[in-house]
């Protein structure tokens, strides 16, 4: 079965819809603003869970970041998405997915002057077995449940380097999820 390629929703400066392109096109130094996620993911015992993108990755590869990002397709429904990448990248199921910074949005540029440029609401959600956990080693090079309260603190205090998506989030997420 061939899978089609993935695409994203194109957006205006307003955060309308304006259209979709090839997710494999749209990351360059002239990257157009269009609809993406992230997503915290929490245990039982309120352990984050942080993922370390994998190097193949186009953008920040091999950066630390929240527990999982991605794009709606044209026409999904972002939770709907936020669920889909959770269970393709990570392999779990979660529960309690909400909203908690619906119009996050950011721009930032790498060191090769590629730019991510993103309108990106940001979720948390709940994974009740984190035993279950089955990483997509194409997604994700490593992860570990960390103490959320720990790793917000040294990622503020600059003693933790993570993606710069989650680091602006980091400064705008209350102290407790």
């Amino acid at each position: 079965m061939t899978t089609a390629p993935e695409r994203v929703v194109l957006l205006a400066e307003d955060g309308r819809p304006i259209g979709d392109a090839l997710k494999s096109e749209v990351h360059h130094e002239d990257t157009p603003l269009h609809l993406a996620f992230s997503c915290y993911v929490l245990d039982d015992a309120g352990r984050l869970l942080v993922t370390r993108r994998a190097w193949s990755k186009a953008t920040w590869p091999g950066s630390w970041t929240n527990s999982c990002c991605g794009h709606p397709a044209p026409g999904e429904p972002v939770e709907d998405a936020v669920t889909r990448r959770l269970r393709q990248e990570l392999g779990i199921e979660v529960t309690d997915l909400r909203a908690v910074l619906p119009t996050f949005r950011y721009r930032a540029v790498m060191d090769d002057g590629v730019v991510e440029n993103e309108v990106c609401p940001v979720f948390v959600a709940r994974c009740e077995d984190p035993i279950q956990l089955s990483p997509d080693p194409t997604e994700v090079a490593e992860h570990e449940w960390v103490d959320w309260t720990t790793f917000r603190s040294d990622a503020l205090a600059g003693r933790r380097e993570i993606s710069p998506w989650c680091r602006l989030q980091l400064d705008v997420l209350p102290p407790v999820l």
